[in-house]
């Protein structure tokens, strides 16, 4: 798995959100959320994500999409150790729920542990 992070990983469908997060069972590694759903996905990815930031804790588009850059470089850097292993597909959603403004490598520490509960969790 590269570490790239392309358009046919990124996960958009308005159904699969929305399934995702009535069935989708989740993990957190506070600052950190992952609701996570075992799915069929249409692409022969191991995992279709998608990453949020509450507009009600970080009221400045500005301060919202600076969270996103840095959980998508860190997801994107980390998940080729985490998804070479599974064989299964799965639809997830990386939510931040914080309320302060954080740095890469807050994000990157909890990243890893939240991937790694993951694993722990569909094992």
């Amino acid at each position: 798995m590269t570490n790239t992070f392309p358009k046919k990983e990124r996960l958009k469908s308005k159904k699969l959100i929305e399934a995702l997060f009535s069935e989708g069972q989740s993990v957190s590694a506070y600052p950190l959320r992952l609701v996570y759903l075992e799915t069929t996905l249409k692409t022969d990815v191991h995992a279709q994500t998608g990453i949020s930031v509450s507009k009600k804790h970080f009221k400045r588009a500005v301060d919202r999409n600076r969270i996103k850059r840095l959980m998508r470089e860190a997801y994107r850097l980390k998940k080729g150790a985490f998804f070479n292993n599974i064989t299964t597909q799965y639809a997830l959603m990386i939510l931040y729920i914080g309320k302060k403004m954080p740095t890469y490598t807050e994000v990157e520490s909890k990243m890893n542990q939240l991937l790694a509960k993951f694993l722990n969790d569909i094992k």
